[in-house]
């Protein structure tokens, strides 16, 4: 019976994917009709009369919407698999993928290369090397300088790298002009996908789909791991090496995250407490399903936030409107649905 609930879930949220991505190629400032998208893609695929009239739908598919759409699903992808990941090794239901500090350095990084080049990739550039700078730090502080692995270590060290990297970020928030670099800084911090481009898109997919899958894999030592340290060593589970390789895969995926659409919370917190409601902790199970999921909401609540008023509303402040309704309706149950 838990066989068919679980394909019941795989099939219904891929289904749910798939629709949101197709109404939000078609819905926009431009409207589109479906009739009209069949067209196109017939078109596109096997050619034919209408090359002029396909000109618009050229730019508004596949220059403005399309990207947008598929760099929607990764993030959301990496963002849930991520949290997932973070709850599975550290034992603990309130870690999300911010917790060794990951993106508070990416936000310093962007922040600073805003700063010092009005050049885009050296934003890009900066953000995702300081990401990774960040999670070093907190790697070092939990194991060097209080000479122990344990987890509750690494959570510390997590802690401290996200204060020192925020106050970092407030000081280039000082520096900034006031009349051009803050505002960029703050409206980027908010999070957003319209700096998406199909070319960039496509480039960021490979490593983010890569980190997706690894993590994806490592579920099944995910729940061994969730026994104990000991208890997983005693099972044969080489422990360090599948923590740091589940810490490098989530520290890739959360940069990246932000390299593309800035600061977007909640996803990673809320979407595997979701799945594990409703089909239990296995992470054979969540992993995956927290991929769709995760891609699935981003998606819709970037489609949200591109309908609802003549402004676009950032994503990051849409998913922190919708996702703290949504924790504190799941807090209710999470207990239960942790053990």
């Amino acid at each position: 019976m838990k066989k068919f609930k679980t394909a019941g879930w795989m099939i219904g949220s891929t289904l749910m994917l798939c629709m949101i991505a197709i109404l939000s190629l078609l819905w926009g400032q431009y409207p589109i009709s479906l009739e009209t998208l069949i067209a196109y893609l017939q078109f596109k695929l096997f050619g034919g009369a209408g090359c002029d009239t396909y000109t618009l739908l050229d730019n508004i598919i596949l220059q403005i919407r399309l990207p947008r759409v598929l760099l929607a699903i990764l993030i959301g992808s990496a963002l849930a698999t991520s949290g997932a990941a973070f709850q599975a090794m550290f034992v603990n239901p309130l870690v999300s993928p911010g917790i060794l500090g990951v993106l508070a350095g990416a936000s310093f990084g962007a922040a600073l290369g805003m700063l010092v080049s009005e050049q885009w990739y050296v934003v890009q550039l900066l953000a995702f090397a300081f990401g990774f700078v960040a999670v070093g730090v907190a790697v070092l502080i939990g194991t060097m300088v209080t000479n122990s692995r344990s987890t509750v270590m690494l959570v510390l060290g997590g802690v401290i790298s996200s204060a020192l990297f925020t106050s970092l970020l407030s000081i280039i928030k000082y520096l900034a002009d006031p009349y051009s670099t803050l505002p960029a800084i703050v409206y980027w911090l908010m999070g957003s996908l319209t700096m998406a481009d199909l070319h960039g898109v496509l480039l960021i997919s490979v490593p983010m789909l890569a980190s997706i899958i690894g993590l994806i894999v490592l579920g099944k030592y995910f729940d061994l791991m969730s026994l104990g340290d000991e208890e997983a060593k005693a099972l044969g589970i080489n422990v360090t090496l599948v923590r740091l390789g589940a810490i490098v895969l989530a520290t890739l995926a959360g940069s990246l995250s932000v390299v593309m659409a800035g600061i977007i919370g909640w996803i990673g917190l809320i979407i595997p407490h979701i799945i594990r409601m409703a089909l239990g902790p296995s992470h054979r199970v969540l992993m995956p399903l927290s991929a769709i999921v995760g891609g699935a909401f981003l998606l819709l609540a970037d489609t949200i936030s591109r309908l609802s008023f003549s402004v676009e509303i950032p994503i990051g402040i849409l998913t922190s409107l919708i996702g703290i309704p949504i924790f504190i309706i799941v807090l209710k149950n999470a207990r239960a649905a942790w053990n």
